[in-house]
C-alpha cells in the first residue's frame, strides 16, 4: 500500500491551526476498512507497521459528511444498533480517517541489530529510523495472540534466556541490550538469530510456533488490547497464546452480518425512524403510534402514521416463532427466511417508487426449460442493495467456527453504530426442485457423505471454541452442500463464459428444511456491478444452458483422480471432492471461507455416478 502525498495542515475557520493535527499514514479503500483492515487489524505502510484502532471517540472525529449514515433496519435491529456508518474516505481531500496506533512496538535495526522498543531508537519525529544508524526500522516479525482476542509482543527476552533459567522473569533484568540478525543461510526460522548483550548463548526462533512454546516458558496472555490504547487496561485472561507471524491472516478475521433491502424496507421511507424503533415497537393502537411520532418530531411526523404500521407488522413477522429468548442465530435465522419469501414472490405487480432498492421479476421466457435440470421459479433480481456491517472480529480461529464469546468487540464502550459498507447490484435467484431433493438428499449414499463433512466441521469448531459445550450445531446437510457447491460452479461457469471476474459474483445460500434457493449477485458496484449483464444470464434458455455447461465442467477437474476421491480436503477435513483446480473462489464471494463443498454431490463419483443430483444432466 503506497502512502499518498503529505497533506498539508490544515487551518480552522479563524485561520488557526486545529486543536490536533494527526499525521497521516496511508490509504485504505473503505470496503477494505470493512473486510480486510478494520478494527484491530494490523496495516502495513512501506517498512511501518500499524494497528487500527478501536471506534471509541469516532463519533466526534468521523466527519458526516465522509461517514454518512448507512440505515439499514432489519440488519440494525438484530445487532442491537440504531443506525451503520460508511467508513470515512482515504483520499487526498479527506479531512480524517481510521486512527491507528503504532503496533508491535519491537522493531530492529538492520545496521546495528539492535532489537528494542521503537521509542528506544530515539528517531526523529514522524520518521521511523534508528537514531544512530540512520537506517529504516523493521518491525517485528513476530506478535502473539490468543483466542479471546487480545494481541501482544512477542517476548524475545523470554525466549533467548530459556536455557539460563531467567526466561520466566521480567524481561530486561540481565542488563544486556537483545540482537536480531539472519545468518543468511536460508529463509527459514532456523536462521534468524536472536541474543542478549549479557553473554548467553543465540537462540534461533525456531520451534517458536510450537502451541506449547509459550507455555513451555511459562507465559500466560496478559489480555492486552493495543487497538484501543492506553485507556483500556489489560483484562484477566490466563489463556496460552500462541506465536503468529504480523501479516499472518489468523491475526485478524472479520465477523460480517449482512442484509439485503426487501420491501416494505427497501424505498427509504423508514430511515427517519431509525432512532424511535424501540418505542414505536411497544406501541400497539393507532393513537399512541401517532403520539410518539408528534412527540418525536416535534410536530408533523416525515412518515405517515399507516406506514408506521405497515412496517411494524413487517418487523413482527420476522420475530422467531417459538422462542422465548431467542438467540442472535435465531433471529439471524429469520431475517433469511424472509429474505427467501420474497425472493420467491419478487415484486413484479409492486407499484414502485424511484427510491425503490430491490427489483425482483419473473423472467420472460418459458421457466418450464429448467424443471427437467431440477429447478423451478427462477427469478431475475434486477436491482438490490445489501449492507454488509463489521460487527465483531476474532483472532486464530474462523469467524464462522466460534461461539460470541470469542468475539472481539469494536470499542471499549458501548456503541448504538457499527460501520458497515452498501453493496447495490443485480442477482439471479434459483431454487431447487423440492420433491426431486427431498428424495435425493434421503439417499443413504448422499448422507453417509455429508456426515463425514458434518462430523469434521464439528469437531474443528470444538476444537477451535474455548467451550465446546456452546459451540452451534455445524450447518452441513445435503442440500446445503449441494447448494453450496451448485453456487460455486455457477459463479466460475458465469466468470468464463459472461465475461464476469470471479471476485465481482457473491452468493448467498438459503439452505433450511423450508428452503432450497441460491442468490449469485454482483458484490461490487464498479463497473462490474449493475450493468444487467448477470439478469440476462437468468433468463430461462440462457440459463439452462450455463447450468448444463456448468455441471458438466465440474466433472473433471485436472486435480483428478486424486480430488474426486479424496477422503478429506480442506481446512480440517471440511471438504471431500472440492480443491482450488474446480470448485473454490477468491474468499469474497464465498459466505463460507471455502468450506463444505463436495463436487461429487452434483456429478457422482466413478464407483457411484448416480450419487450426484446433476446425474441425468450428465446421461443426457
Amino acid at each position: 500500500m503506497t502512502p499518498p502525498p503529505a497533506r498539508r495542515r490544515r487551518t480552522g475557520t479563524d485561520g488557526t491551526a486545529p486543536a490536533r493535527n494527526l499525521l497521516r499514514r496511508g490509504a485504505v479503500r473503505r470496503a477494505q476498512a470493512i473486510t480486510t483492515y478494520g478494527i484491530g487489524s494490523l496495516v502495513a505502510v512501506d517498512h511501518e507497521s500499524f494497528i487500527v484502532s478501536g471506534l471509541d471517540g469516532a463519533d466526534e472525529h468521523w466527519n458526516s459528511d465522509e461517514a454518512p449514515r448507512i440505515h439499514e433496519r432489519r440488519l440494525a435491529r438484530i445487532l442491537g444498533v440504531h443506525h451503520f456508518r460508511l467508513p470515512p474516505a482515504s483520499d487526498d481531500t479527506s479531512k480524517d480517517g481510521f486512527r491507528v496506533r503504532r503496533f508491535p512496538l519491537m522493531h530492529s535495526c538492520p545496521e546495528c541489530n539492535d532489537l528494542r522498543r521503537h521509542r528506544d531508537f530515539t528517531p526523529p519525529p514522524g520518521r521511523s529510523i534508528c537514531g544512530t544508524c540512520e537506517a529504516d526500522l523493521v518491525p517485528s516479525r513476530f506478535v502473539i495472540a490468543c483466542e479471546a482476542g487480545h494481541l501482544d509482543e512477542y517476548p524475545y527476552w523470554q525466549w533467548v534466556h530459556r536455557a539460563s533459567g531467567r526466561g520466566t522473569t521480567t524481561a530486561g533484568q540481565c542488563g544486556g541490550t537483545l540482537k536480531l540478525r539472519t545468518a543468511g543461510r536460508s529463509s527459514s526460522l532456523r536462521s534468524i538469530l536472536v541474543s542478549c548483550t549479557c553473554g548467553v548463548p543465540d537462540v534461533s526462533m525456531e520451534g517458536s510456533f510450537r502451541r506449547s512454546a509459550l507455555k513451555d516458558l511459562g507465559l500466560r496472555c496478559r489480555g492486552t488490547r493495543p487497538w484501543l490504547g492506553t485507556s483500556a487496561p489489560a483484562q484477566t485472561c490466563g489463556l496460552t497464546p500462541r506465536t503468529l507471524q504480523r501479516g499472518s491472516s489468523a491475526v485478524w478475521q472479520p465477523v460480517l452480518k449482512s442484509a439485503l433491502s426487501i420491501p416494505p424496507w427497501s424505498d427509504g421511507r423508514a430511515d427517519p425512524l431509525a432512532e424511535h424503533w424501540d418505542e414505536l415497537r411497544n406501541l400497539n393502537s393507532r393513537a399512541e403510534i401517532e403520539m410518539c411520532l408528534k412527540f418525536a418530531f416535534k410536530g408533523e411526523s416525515p412518515v405517515p402514521v399507516d406506514d408506521v404500521m405497515v412496517l411494524l407488522d413487517a418487523e413482527r413477522e420476522e420475530d422467531p416463532s417459538g422462542e422465548d429468548t431467542p438467540t442472535f442465530d435465531h433471529r439471524y435465522r429469520a431475517l433469511r427466511n424472509k429474505e427467501y419469501e420474497r425472493l420467491r414472490s419478487g415484486n413484479d405487480e409492486r407499484e414502485r417508487s424511484r427510491e425503490e432498492q430491490f427489483i425482483c421479476e419473473t423472467p420472460l421466457g418459458d421457466a418450464a426449460v429448467l424443471r427437467p435440470l431440477g429447478f423451478t421459479g427462477p427469478m431475475l433480481v434486477k436491482k438490490l442493495r445489501e449492507v454488509r456491517a463489521l460487527k465483531a472480529f476474532t483472532r486464530l480461529a474462523d469467524p464462522d467456527s466460534t461461539t460470541e464469546p470469542n468475539e472481539v468487540p469494536l470499542s471499549d464502550s458501548d456503541l448504538q453504530w457499527l460501520p458497515a459498507m452498501e453493496v447495490r447490484g443485480e442477482g439471479v435467484f434459483l431454487r431447487l426442485d423440492e420433491d426431486r431433493l427431498g428424495s435425493w438428499e434421503k439417499a443413504l449414499a448422499v448422507a453417509s457423505r455429508v456426515e463425514r463433512m458434518r462430523t469434521a466441521h464439528q469437531r474443528a469448531m470444538e476444537q477451535r471454541a474455548t467451550d465446546p459445550s456452546r459451540v452451534a450445531p455445524s450447518p452441513a446437510t445435503p442440500r446445503m452442500v449441494l447448494l453450496h457447491t451448485l453456487a460455486h460452479v455457477l459463479i466460475n461457469e458465469w466468470s468464463l463464459e459472461a465475461g464476469y471476474p470471479t471476485a465481482a459474483l457473491r452468493e448467498r445460500l438459503y439452505a433450511d428444511d423450508d428452503m432450497a434457493g441460491v442468490l449469485v449477485y454482483t458484490a461490487t458496484s464498479d463497473s462490474a456491478g449493475s450493468l444487467g449483464g448477470l439478469v440476462a444470464q437468468g433468463e430461462p434458455d440462457r440459463l439452462a444452458q450455463a447450468i448444463r455447461s456448468a455441471v458438466h465442467r465440474a466433472e473433471w477437474c485436472s486435480s483428478d483422480p486424486l480430488c474426486v476421491e479424496s477422503e478429506a480436503s480442506g481446512t480440517g477435513g471440511t471438504n471431500l471432492a472440492a480443491c482450488h483446480a474446480c470448485v473454490m473462489l477468491p474468499e469474497t464471494s464465498c459466505e463460507h471461507n471455502n468450506t463444505l463443498l463436495d463436487r461429487a454431490l452434483l456429478v457422482g463419483t466413478p464407483d457411484d455416478p448416480h450419487l450426484g443430483f446433476f446425474a441425468h444432466v450428465l446421461e443426457q
